[in-house]
């Protein structure tokens, strides 16, 4: 296998309006930049001049690319797709929101399940592993009622290009699809339906969509012995035995039931 697998063509916005943008659709309008600071910085930008629930936003180069607890993400372009999508979840319960980010951790893993035939698996709360590797990564951030939902994801970056051996790439993992194209209109119809599942269901009720049940289902975090960093430098050592109603963790400590809502996860080998 070689370390640097072949980078893709440039996306086709008009391509991917074609497939996307359609009557009764989430989808309302695609671009597509050569390069940017932060997708997210954009579009939270967009989301406070007004701009409608369901604009998409795709860069083939981030030069400030962010990720979860300050993290910063880096690609090569052409390696990786790198995208944020603007969603007003009016309907839904200011608690329940907490899904969000979760929600869209989940329709990542299963269109790469379906379009790329991996295993991919979630690690609370929606980072994306395939064999225990991190393959992608998700930012959900707020601006007013809207949320600005992130992602990352590894395509054909070579090892030598990932920032940590504790990543991976779909092309590193043998998977039987790197088109990003195809990928990314597949990643936006999981994103779509199951975004719409919770947003319309009474008050975002997670289980009554069946997104709790699919988010557990695939969950590499739950059954394992964890260590959380909280914020604060406090760090909590358990099991993790659920995730509740409104995607907190649920950690069982050497005292208690700890629900967790905002944290590091590492999983105890």
């Amino acid at each position: 296998m070689r370390l640097t697998p072949a980078a893709g063509s440039p996306l086709d916005a008009a391509a991917l309006k074609a497939a996307l943008v359609r009557p009764g659709s989430l989808w309302r309008d695609v671009s597509v930049l050569a390069e940017t600071c932060s997708t997210n910085e954009d579009l939270l930008a967009a989301a406070r001049r007004g701009a409608p629930e369901g604009t998409v936003l795709v860069a083939e180069l981030q030069t400030a690319g962010r990720g979860r607890m300050g993290r910063t993400w880096v690609s090569v372009p052409g390696t990786a797709l790198t995208f944020s999508v603007l969603l007003r979840p009016v309907a839904a319960a200011p608690a329940s929101k907490g899904w969000v980010p979760l929600l869209a951790g989940l329709a990542v893993a299963c269109a790469l399940r379906s379009l790329a035939g991996v295993d991919a698996r979630l690690k609370w709360p929606n980072d994306v592993l395939v064999n225990g590797a991190k393959l992608a990564g998700i930012l959900a951030e707020q601006a007013g009622d809207a949320i600005v939902v992130g992602a990352g994801i590894n395509v054909c970056t070579g090892q030598d290009e990932l920032p940590s051996a504790s990543a991976t790439s779909l092309a590193l993992q043998g998977a039987t699809c790197t088109d990003r194209e195809v990928l990314l209109i597949g990643l936006l119809g999981q994103l779509e339906h199951w975004y719409l599942r919770w947003a319309y269901a009474p008050s975002g009720d997670a289980a009554a969509c069946g997104l709790r049940q699919e988010y557990l289902r695939l969950s590499a975090t739950v059954g394992r012995d964890v260590r959380v960093s909280l914020p604060g430098g406090r760090t909590l050592a358990g099991t993790a035995c659920n995730v509740d109603e409104v995607g907190r963790l649920v950690v069982k400590s050497a005292d208690a039931l700890v629900a967790v809502s905002a944290g590091d996860v590492v999983h105890v080998r």
